[in-house]
């Protein structure tokens, strides 16, 4: 029987494509979204892989989200924490709804989407727990101050967990993308992207949301079990930690 995925923000950007390398490498993948329907449907046509609607930043919706998937398709195996949002703004002009957005869905979104699965994981000795961070949580950004001390949250959050379950076959690790060519990043103005920002990054190119997509599959897999508490950076060399 396939194991169970779960991936949050799993129908666009590289969320989609990390419920689609999942479902290719033999994983029932199952995609959380949060309000866009149309996409979502769409992603559940072109992919057949089953689409589920509710907000990561509600402990009691992600309760209920989870036991439905795990009704529909069994027990939950593998979380990916993808889902997140920005606010930005510099600290002195941010507003508490600013900050309180962005922590509630990139940083308590992951007691939320765990503390359900966890004791099943456990008396299974088995879990998978990915969180995608972003390289902006390891070096900090100007305008992000919300969003970087959610994304660092995370990576601190997986040392932490991973501590305490590697006696228990789960593992749980957190990925840090640099600028990935998504929709949204390529929506920026041509000028920006080649004088601004590729400069940065030495390979001289945006990453491709595969290729976050291949390292989740990879870390998901069974045989990845002696890999736990790791921050994988994937940033074309834009910051070495």
């Amino acid at each position: 029987m396939s194991r169970v995925a779960v991936v949050t923000g799993g129908s666009r950007g590289i969320g989609a494509a990390i419920s689609k390398a999942l479902k290719a490498a033999g994983f029932n993948v199952a995609a959380n979204y949060a309000g866009n329907d149309e996409a979502a449907a769409k992603f559940r046509e072109e992919t057949g892989i089953p689409v589920y609607k509710w907000d990561v930043s509600s402990y009691e919706a992600c309760a209920a989200g989870l036991a439905q998937i795990e009704k529909d398709l069994g027990p939950i195996d593998v979380v990916v924490n993808n889902a997140g949002i920005t606010r930005d703004g510099f600290f002195h002009k941010m507003t508490p709804d600013q900050w309180n957005a962005v922590i509630n869905t990139n940083l308590n979104s992951l007691f939320n989407m765990c503390r359900p699965v966890i004791d099943g994981m456990r008396n299974r000795n088995f879990g998978r727990i990915i969180c995608i961070s972003s390289i902006n949580g390891q070096k900090g950004q100007a305008g992000q101050a919300n969003y970087s001390a959610a994304k660092a949250g995370e990576i601190g959050f997986v040392k932490a967990l991973a501590q305490e379950n590697a006696s228990k076959g789960i593992t749980v690790n957190a990925i840090c993308p640099g600028y990935i060519g998504t929709e949204m990043v390529r929506a920026i103005a041509p000028e920006v992207l080649e004088k601004r920002i590729l400069p940065q990054i030495p390979v001289g190119r945006l990453g491709e949301p595969e290729e976050i997509a291949r390292i989740v599959a990879f870390l998901a897999a069974d045989e990845s079990g002696f890999i736990t508490g790791s921050t994988l950076s994937a940033n074309g060399g834009q910051y070495m930690a």
